[in-house]
């Protein structure tokens, strides 16, 4: 007698749900119920609202700081395994926490480190996520990730603007890697910029190293927060003579004063990714959707099908 596996069922918590329901739209589903009772201390609990035992689900959600974007993430996978869904994929567009993947100094924690444990011992069997501040942190687990690259949205962008003397900068040295790939695949040239911080989120010095003077200048980041660095090295490109400068990232955190420093900034535009909810009366702001790319990979592993096309670099 054949088993006949049943389709998977889609939910989203609540800092996503706006994202979740594209998805689910993309992938030919509805978004699953959940209701989220609160207390008035502010705790909460979430409750799936319809039959989830033996299926598998996918649960959306970007892990943003504060810690509540995790906290719903936890609770929800929890709930799945107390109610005997089959298989509990994560799909976290953003994963937050990625900064602190290793101790750069004494007596701190490896924050990614013990958020993806936290996951795994949570229930969670597979992740999915796009853009990790450090490919690394998929060895942090011992279930499966597929690690999506945002360069499937952004490289098609950038080949329809038709850019002429194209140079792909990377605001720091640690996103080097990152900007040679793009270099190598739009076929242009490559600068870097060095900078030394104060403290976090605060920049004393920066210096370019590569010749930007007369060439329409990419940055390429994976996120932006506050956007100190990017407004600073488009500050600094344009007067070492580029044309233009304008700067990809794929999750925008946009804390602090990022909207007004961005709009007042030499920047042609931001472009970034839906994975985190964002403004979008700005200007200067261009926002890609997700959507299209999670439902097909998330399609691609329930008929356990390769994935390896949506992995441009």
């Amino acid at each position: 007698m054949s088993y006949h596996v049943p389709e998977p069922k889609i939910f989203a918590c609540t800092q996503s749900t706006v994202l979740g329901e594209k998805i689910a739209a993309s992938y030919g589903a509805d978004l699953g119920k959940v209701l989220f009772s609160r207390y008035s201390d502010g705790e909460f609990q979430p409750s799936f609202e319809e039959s989830i035992r033996g299926t598998r689900i996918f649960i959306i959600g970007s892990t943003n700081p504060g810690s509540e974007n995790l906290m719903e993430m936890l609770l929800m996978i929890d709930a799945a395994k107390r109610a005997s869904a089959r298989h509990i994929t994560a799909v976290m567009p953003y994963f937050g926490w990625a900064r602190q993947d290793r101790k750069d100094k004494p007596r701190v924690p490896i924050a990614a480190k013990l958020v993806a444990k936290m996951l795994e011992t949570a229930g969670a069997t597979r992740i999915i996520t796009m853009d990790l501040h450090a490919d690394q942190i998929q060895g942090f687990f011992e279930k499966p990730v597929d690690h999506l690259f945002a360069s499937t949205l952004f490289l098609p962008y950038l080949r329809g603007l038709n850019l002429d003397n194209l140079c792909i900068a990377s605001p720091d040295m640690g996103g080097s890697k990152r900007a040679y790939a793009y270099s190598k695949a739009l076929e242009c040239d490559v600068v870097i910029c060095y900078k030394q911080r104060a403290k976090a989120n605060v920049i004393s010095h920066m210096e370019l190293i590569g010749d930007v003077k007369g060439k329409n200048v990419v940055l390429v980041d994976d996120m932006v927060d506050t956007a100190g660095t990017l407004t600073k090295a488009a500050d600094l490109m344009m007067e070492r003579g580029a044309l233009s400068v304008r700067a990809i990232t794929t999750h925008g955190l946009l804390s602090g004063n990022a909207y007004e420093r961005i709009e007042n900034s030499k920047l042609s535009e931001l472009i970034i990714t839906d994975s985190i909810p964002v403004e979008h009366n700005k200007k200067k702001i261009k926002v890609l959707g997700c959507a299209d790319l999670f439902a097909d990979v998330m399609h691609r592993v329930h008929h356990n099908t390769s994935i390896s096309s949506k992995f441009l670099m």
